[in-house]
């Protein structure tokens, strides 16, 4: 069941129903608020809605015994292609894009009309991924659709696309979510959490659960309880900057490790948005800070030290550090 996105979900089905459906549909919004998802729940509709039996008019809802259904659950549907980065042949890491092969595969396809019905969907996740060649083959297909096809294309930058791409789409804009859809969608992805890591969770998610589940059992409250502790108390004896880093830098904590280096640099952001202290000063540490941190793990950078630099610069925050500064 979709959470959320009312309005885009009634802008979809307002257009199918009127016989008059784009060919192409641009999904942009922030990342983690459930673009994919409603990607992947639009192209089930579609491919049920045009194959039968029917299916809900007022609801991107498809029954899961439909056939439809079935055959896209266990990835056999023959009108159906998603698009999306390739694990690396020696590793579980990603590709750093989609490639102009995997757009070039879809073209036998489009070559012939469609098995179950008279439409067929491509999905891309996300097309943001497209490497520059990929990008200029697919607008190929944009600006000469294949009949019945219908491309579902999610971006969480549009901006960075190429404007002839945007141009032949339909934009969806989409919104983070309220704190109680977030808090719905985090209890279905998590039954067996407990209350306060929910609560945690919707309050790292900023309106993004997809986000939040990142840090599902990384007890983010009490790491950014050490941040903030940083930040307002500062830490000119080095106590706390060092039992972080030995913490944070064992072995079992990787995982801990890679979201305080996301966390750290967003509380000096969010100081920098307060308007607190000097601005130019914070904005200069919130850079050093993401840039240490985005090195950190490309460039295997050892941990415990990492944390105790990236925390220094937290602690540079506080008003007493501030103040011994000035």
């Amino acid at each position: 069941m979709m959470l959320g996105h009312d309005e885009q979900t009634a802008a979809f089905l307002d257009a199918a129903r009127s016989g008059r459906m784009h060919h192409a549909w641009l999904l942009a919004g922030p990342q983690g608020i459930g673009k994919a998802g409603f990607a992947q729940a639009s192209a089930r509709w579609l491919l049920a809605d045009a194959a039968g039996p029917a299916v809900p008019k007022d609801r991107l809802v498809v029954p899961d015994d439909h056939p439809i259904a079935a055959l896209l659950e266990a990835g056999s549907h023959p009108d159906f292609k998603l698009l999306q980065r390739l694990p690396k042949a020696s590793s579980e890491e990603l590709a750093r894009s989609i490639t102009v092969d995997q757009v070039r595969g879809l073209q036998p396809l489009f070559a012939t009309t469609p098995s179950l019905s008279p439409r067929r969907v491509v999905l891309i996740d996300a097309i943001d991924d497209l490497e520059r060649s990929a990008a200029n083959a697919l607008l190929k297909n944009l600006e000469e659709p294949p009949a019945g096809t219908i491309f579902l294309l999610v971006s969480h930058a549009p901006g960075r696309l190429l404007p002839t791409i945007r141009s032949r789409c339909r934009l969806l804009r989409f919104s983070a979510l309220d704190d109680d859809t977030v808090r719905v969608a985090l209890r279905r992805a998590l039954p067996e959490a407990d209350d306060p890591e929910i609560d945690a969770l919707v309050t790292v998610a900023d309106g993004a659960p997809g986000n939040a589940l990142r840090f599902a059992g990384l007890d983010i409250a009490g790491l950014d309880a050490a941040i903030e502790k940083l930040a307002v108390h500062g830490d000119t004896s080095n106590a706390l900057r060092t039992a972080l880093g030995r913490t944070l830098g064992l072995k079992n904590a990787q995982e801990r490790y890679e979201a305080f280096l996301e966390r750290a640099p967003s509380r000096i952001a969010a100081e920098a948005k307060r308007g607190r202290g000097d601005m130019g000063e914070t904005v200069a540490l919130w850079r050093e800070a993401r840039d240490i941190a985005d090195r950190a793990v490309r460039q295997s950078m050892d941990p415990q030290l990492t944390v105790v630099e990236i925390a220094g610069l937290v602690a540079k925050l506080a008003p007493v550090e501030r103040a011994a500064k000035g």
